[in-house]
């Protein structure tokens, strides 16, 4: 797909040719906006891809939009086919490989020793519980992170579709 290996974590039951998918979101703080995007490749082609803008929404939020769309964009579209979803967000990452699990057998709560230490309210539960109900009806989807702003084609179409959905906010999918 690329000749920028070095900047991507490869989990090894990756198909080389997999369908690959590039998810990202950015913010402005000062305005409150965001947007999302996601960009579909098949054997390096870039076949659909979608954004859309969000009012008043964190970063994490957004990176967990896109990610929420190419999931469901993948299971709406891809039944038997191998699909990698690629996001630099360290935290929809293991949130969606590690964490979710855990918060969902604790009633989609954080664990804590010691409740009154730290809150055990999770941030976009609601996110997190669609992005877990989407990723549970396909086994057949790897979520993987790779490097932001490493020059790796896929993440920097993610990442300039995210910033025109943010300018737009009225979101549309192309393709």
């Amino acid at each position: 797909m690329t000749d920028h290996t070095d900047t991507i974590l490869l989990p090894e039951n990756i198909a080389a040719r997999s369908l690959h998918v590039f998810a990202d979101g950015c913010y402005e703080p000062n305005s409150g906006e965001g947007g999302w995007a996601f960009v579909v490749y098949r054997d390096d082609a870039e076949v659909a891809s979608g954004f859309g803008g969000v009012k008043q929404a964190a970063n994490n939020t957004t990176e967990l939009i896109a990610l929420l769309e190419a999931v469901t964009w993948v299971n709406g579209n891809v039944t038997v086919e191998t699909a990698v979803v690629w996001s630099d967000s360290a935290y929809a990452v293991r949130g969606c490989n590690q964490w979710r699990h855990i918060w969902k057998n604790n009633g989609w709560k954080k664990i804590s020793a010691n409740a009154n230490v730290r809150s055990r309210t999770i941030a976009n539960p609601e996110l997190w519980k669609a992005i877990d109900d989407q990723l549970s009806r396909n086994r057949l989807l790897t979520i993987a992170w790779c490097k932001g702003h490493s020059g790796l084609a896929g993440n920097e179409r993610a990442d300039e579709l995210a910033e025109h959905g943010r300018l737009s906010l009225g979101g549309k999918a192309t393709r």
